[in-house]
Formats: structure tokens, C-alpha cells, sequence
């Protein structure tokens, strides 16, 4: 087995390497990940949220196979292939209206990099120029190109980088917060960018639909675009098909990923409003045409292995079977509010987060879970769920107890 001297591993301390005998993953299948020797882990936070369906689904694998034999890759500047067709308009007919236009990329910072570029020259095609800057919550995560850092600053992450980022006006997840900074700069914003309902790298920092409804008005009335950043809460984590649908809103655009291809393939998407993308016209006096893109921007294997995800959902009752376990889960959680080194717990559709007083002992934390086969990544003192929305209450149950003990054990005074 070759050994792991070559590999830079993302988001990853050099403190939490082992050198001498790190985790290899050979398979999975189901809720598990298989190690070199054999030995299954449960999966408890879908592989950075993207396996939603589980691993394996022989589904997918053979839409992938069968793709594979007939066309690998074709590009979409000035050309289609019917996968890319048949996604674009699958994922239309997903939005509160169909009227949409999508942009595929490879993964989620690049679609919310595309969002941000779509929304500036949105106004720039209007002669508006002047409404070019952003809006975004505080402690944001939107992905790690420049433009999605500088709408996605956290410090403990970006600091080195600040020197190349524009500057974004930041907002707190109230009404108030929102109502009072989009107010007072809506002359020169261009948009609003958000992670619905729950902000992931936050710690699953969760705030009300009614907030999030609420910034869609604000956006609205302003003349602002709301670009909602579904790519780790989207296709049925938080108990939707899309978070933001228990707001009761239609955002201007949308962007997916992750999940959209259940973690198999890289691919995401910005889902625009086709009154927005058809300024982009160069049928005028000027040329406003959107330049920009990605050479596996809607690679057709990708595409295919999004489709076989899709006809998961619309086949199987994934997300209506959820409540049960989102319950489950919320009430196992509650529980732990009794243990003394807990200062709160959060929980939203099938995802649940403990956060510790003191993240000092969370590596020990992590250890335990992992000789008890179970994997999980904590973000500094919070230690989450976000498991395959096909766990069944079982494992969550299990999840639970291993997970109290886990924090009694080596929080003990």
C-alpha cells in the first residue's frame, strides 16, 4: 500500500495526521465507509454532506457505467449533449417556477463564484454599475475561490487571504440586522448571498424561516438579488427538497452541489431566474454575453449520475419518511443538555449539533467515536450529525448513545 507522504490533505492540521498508519477508505456501501482492512464505519456526516442517498446506490452506478460507454465528454459552449438538456430541465422544474436558467460547474465554490459574477453584471448590462457589492451573513461559508471567501470570510480559515478580497457588507441572521444594513446600502448592492435556514461551517448555526423570509422581502422592495446557497443544505437535508422552500420564497438564484450527484461525481449549478439571464443579450447595442465557465461545466457522466439521484427522490419517499427520524434525533440530542460540558444544542430536519463549552477535549471525543466505528468531523466545539437521510432511527438511536457517552467519558472532571 503506497503510503500518504504525497497527499495534502484538505482542512486538515498537521497535529490530526497519522503518519504512521492513516485511515484508508477502500469502499462503501449503505451508511458505511470500509477501511483497507475491512472494518466499516458509519458514516455519520455523508462524507462532507454530499451522500445523502447513501453509498453505492446501484442506481447511480449504472448511469454512470452506462454514460461512461457512450459519451464521456462534450462541452456546453455553443454545443449540448442530452444529459446536460435533461438536468437543466429536471432541476427547473425543482424551482418554485420552471422559468430558469442553469449554469452547471464542478463543485460549490465555483457556482457561487458564478452567482456573484451573474448578479454583478446583471446590473452593469442595466447600465447600474454602481450596485456591484454583496451582503452575507456573519460567519458565512460559500466555498474557497476569492469571490466566494470574500462573501464567506472566516477568520479562523481565510486570514492570509484578506489582503485579495473586496469587501462585503455582513449582516447578522435577524430581521433587524438584515432590515437595517440592506436598507442602508441597497444603492449599491447587488445582492444578498445566504445558506438557508442553517449555516454549516458556522457550527449548524441555525435562525428562523421567518428571517429568511423576511430577507427575501428586504431584497424584494431594495431591488437586490437573493442568492441562496443550497449546497449543503439542499435535496432533503433539512427535512425539504430545498431549505428555502420553508420560507415560502422564490430566490433569484440558486446554487447546488454536493448532494445533486449523491457525492459520486463533481458537479453543482447556478439556477437563475430567466428574467436575469436574459440581460446577458448581445442581440443589441452592446454585448453583455456571461463570459465565463468550466471545461467539465455539465460533463455528461456527472449529469447522469445527477438524473439517477433525482429519480431517486421523485421514486422513493426519501424525504417524507424523515420526520420520525428528525424527531428521534432532536429529542436524543435534547438530552444531552444535562451533561455539564454542554453549552447548547441545535437540530434541524436530519441534522443535530452538541456544542461543547471547551473543544479541548473533542479530539479525545473524535478518537472514542472512531474506535466505536463511527466517523465524524467536528468544527471546533461542535460536534455534529448529518447522516445519510436513509439511516434508519436504529443507527440514529445508536449515533445518540454513542455520542452522550462519548462526551461524558472525556469531558469528566
Amino acid at each position: 500500500m503506497p503510503d500518504s507522504s504525497h497527499i495534502w490533505h484538505p482542512y486538515t492540521r498537521f497535529s490530526a495526521l497519522d503518519a504512521a498508519d492513516p485511515l484508508v477508505i477502500d469502499r462503501a456501501e449503505g451508511i458505511h465507509l470500509y477501511d483497507r482492512f475491512g472494518r466499516a464505519y458509519l458514516d455519520a456526516i455523508s462524507s462532507w454532506w454530499c451522500v445523502n442517498l447513501g453509498h453505492s446506490r446501484p442506481e447511480i452506478i449504472f448511469a454512470i457505467q452506462e454514460q461512461a460507454a457512450k459519451l464521456q465528454h462534450s462541452i456546453l459552449g455553443n454545443l449540448a449533449h442530452p444529459g446536460a438538456l435533461a438536468l437543466a430541465e429536471r432541476i427547473a422544474g425543482l424551482m418554485p417556477t420552471p422559468d430558469r436558467r442553469v449554469m452547471f460547474a464542478s463543485d460549490g465554490a465555483c457556482a457561487n463564484e458564478a452567482a456573484l459574477k451573474i448578479a454583478v453584471q446583471y446590473y452593469h448590462n442595466q447600465g447600474r454599475p454602481e450596485k456591484c457589492r454583496f451582503v452575507a451573513l456573519s460567519n458565512p461559508y460559500h466555498g474557497d475561490t476569492l469571490g466566494a471567501v470574500s462573501v464567506g470570510y472566516m477568520q479562523g480559515f481565510h486570514q492570509p487571504f484578506r489582503p485579495l478580497l473586496f469587501e462585503t457588507f455582513v449582516a447578522e441572521p435577524s430581521i433587524e440586522s438584515l432590515s437595517r444594513v440592506i436598507t442602508g446600502h441597497a444603492k449599491e448592492l447587488a445582492g444578498l448571498i445566504l445558506e438557508p435556514l442553517c449555516q454549516g461551517a458556522a457550527g449548524m448555526r441555525i435562525y428562523p424561516a421567518e428571517v429568511l423570509h423576511a430577507a427575501a422581502a428586504l431584497c424584494k422592495s431594495h431591488d437586490i438579488l437573493l442568492i441562496v446557497d443550497e449546497i449543503a443544505m439542499g435535496f432533503g437535508r433539512t427535512g425539504s427538497m430545498f431549505a428555502f422552500e420553508q420560507a415560502g420564497i422564490d430566490p433569484d438564484i440558486v446554487t447546488l452541489g454536493k448532494a445533486l450527484s449523491n457525492g459520486t461525481l463533481p458537479i453543482s449549478a447556478c439556477v437563475t431566474q430567466d428574467r436575469i439571464y436574459e440581460t446577458f443579450s448581445d442581440l443589441g447595442e452592446a454585448d453583455h454575453s456571461f463570459y465565463h465557465g468550466h471545461t467539465f461545466a455539465g460533463n455528461p457522466i456527472a449529469c447522469a449520475a445527477a438524473i439517477a439521484s433525482l429519480d431517486i427522490y421523485a421514486r422513493e419517499p426519501i424525504i417524507q419518511d424523515l420526520g420520525s427520524k428528525a424527531v428521534s434525533m432532536a429529542a436524543g440530542f435534547e438530552s444531552f443538555k444535562e451533561l455539564p460540558a454542554v453549552k447548547e444544542v441545535r437540530c434541524l430536519g436530519m441534522i443535530a449539533a452538541v456544542e461543547l463549552r471547551d473543544e479541548r477535549a473533542m479530539p479525545a471525543i473524535r478518537a472514542r467515536l472512531l474506535n466505536d466505528d463511527i466517523l465524524v468531523r467536528p468544527l471546533g466545539p461542535v460536534l455534529y450529525l448529518a447522516p445519510p437521510l436513509i439511516t434508519s432511527e436504529a443507527d440514529i438511536l445508536m449515533l445518540i448513545d454513542a455520542i452522550h457517552h462519548a462526551i461524558a467519558a472525556e469531558t469528566r472532571v
